[in-house]
């Protein structure tokens, strides 16, 4: 008895010498362990702080793109229909910002029904385990309208929809024209507010993935241009395919409007009968080759006979060489990515990680902004990867 007497009071001195009571060790131990607030006390017992934290809550809300608009988004799910804010989000959906795709978004915060306001969203990501994955659609319909970003047509049902086509692999084997019946792939879905008895469809955030006259697509081989003949006739070598190169400078319709090589005078090349491919779209910047029958250096442009016209092949260039682009008004962002209205209508989005900034990070809403892009890293996706961002 006398021993365990003897160990007790020993305790209670070794609680009394470091300076912390028999409550404070209990209560130490038996703390539920909650981060938010953490107790410091003084060797002499006198003073105590108490620091607060607030306790970080991240979740995750899975459910299909209903609508983007650079920096806002909506979603929906089975139940409702939530808006989110992600202008300082990272976008890291491989499929892009299609509508109907299936995305998740990881947050901070806790959600109070379709509240949105008090989280803060980190990403925006491809949902990992999709019920259904995107569909290819075809849409057949006569053409309206076609500039570098869009291509506006109109189906045998009456509708219009006007399709974002930057960077969209296009191949026309009997010439485009106005009035002419062409096919369009696509990935994605016409967002649920299409109503049925409207004149128009929406098809802003959609995926076009090719566009011909052909409902195969089938890109022929090309032809090779033969050697230099000496025993030709005088005739049969004015005859002779010939090519140059040009730059493009814009579209409308059926007329290209092309910089030859080494001129300075803009020449509007008519494409309503000629086969026109473009692997990666028709952008400002980039370059075709015209095949033609005649002799430029005897014959104006005007003269020689154009037979086909062909885009360069995005696959083959590096991105210091590429030179596709896109001009327009940024009108949205978030961490990674920036949106623009675009001088022809089109809603794009690029990716900027990795982009050479010429406007040294001075970029602000309402500016006006030149994009080099690779179409060659965005053939599923509808964030393109800009290269290059500057002032014009």
């Amino acid at each position: 008895m006398k021993k365990l007497l003897a160990a007790c009071v020993c305790a209670g001195l070794s609680f009394s010498m470091s300076g912390c009571s028999l409550g404070t060790v209990l209560e130490q131990f038996t703390s539920t362990g909650d981060p938010s607030a953490r107790e410091i006390t003084s060797s002499s017992d006198t003073t105590t702080v108490t620091e607060s934290k607030d306790r970080v809550y991240m979740d995750e809300l899975s459910g299909t793109l209903q609508d983007f608009s650079g920096n806002q988004l909506i979603l929906n799910t089975d139940n409702a229909a939530y808006v989110f804010n992600v202008s300082n989000a990272t976008l890291e959906c491989e499929g892009g910002m299609i509508t109907g795709d299936e995305i998740s978004i990881i947050y901070e915060g806790q959600l109070s029904g379709t509240d949105t306001s008090s989280v803060h969203v980190l990403k925006v990501v491809d949902e990992f385990h999709k019920k259904n994955k995107l569909k290819k659609h075809t849409a057949h319909g006569q053409v309206i309208s076609l500039t570098s970003n869009t291509i506006t047509i109109k189906n045998k049902k009456g509708k219009t929809a006007t399709y974002p086509i930057t960077g969209t692999k296009q191949y026309y084997q009997s010439g485009i024209k106005a009035g002419d019946w062409v096919y369009l792939t696509f990935k994605g879905e016409f967002p649920d507010t299409s109503d049925d008895s409207s004149a128009s469809l929406n098809a802003s955030h959609l995926k076009v993935l090719s566009i011909s006259d052909l409902k195969d697509l089938q890109i022929p081989d090309p032809t090779p241009t033969p050697a230099p003949d000496v025993t030709q006739t005088p005739e049969e070598i004015a005859n002779r395919e010939r090519q140059f190169l040009a730059t493009i400078q814009g579209v409308n319709l059926n007329i290209l409007q092309i910089l030859p090589a080494g001129s300075d005078t803009t020449f509007n090349l008519d494409m309503s009968a000629i086969p026109a491919y473009f692997k990666g779209g028709i952008a400002p910047g980039s370059h075709v080759n015209v095949t033609y029958i005649g002799d430029l250096q005897t014959d104006p442009l005007e003269s020689v006979r154009i037979i086909a016209v062909t885009g360069e092949d995005p696959d083959t260039i590096d991105n210091k060489h590429i030179s596709f682009t896109v001009t327009g008004t940024i009108i949205g962002s978030t961490a990674n990515t920036i949106t623009l209205q675009t001088d022809d209508g089109a809603i794009d989005t690029f990716r900027t990680e990795n982009a050479q900034d010429l406007t040294e990070g001075s970029m602000e809403y309402g500016d006006y902004v030149v994009i080099t892009f690779h179409p060659s890293k965005s053939k599923s996706s509808n964030i393109y990867t800009a290269v290059k961002i500057q002032y014009p």
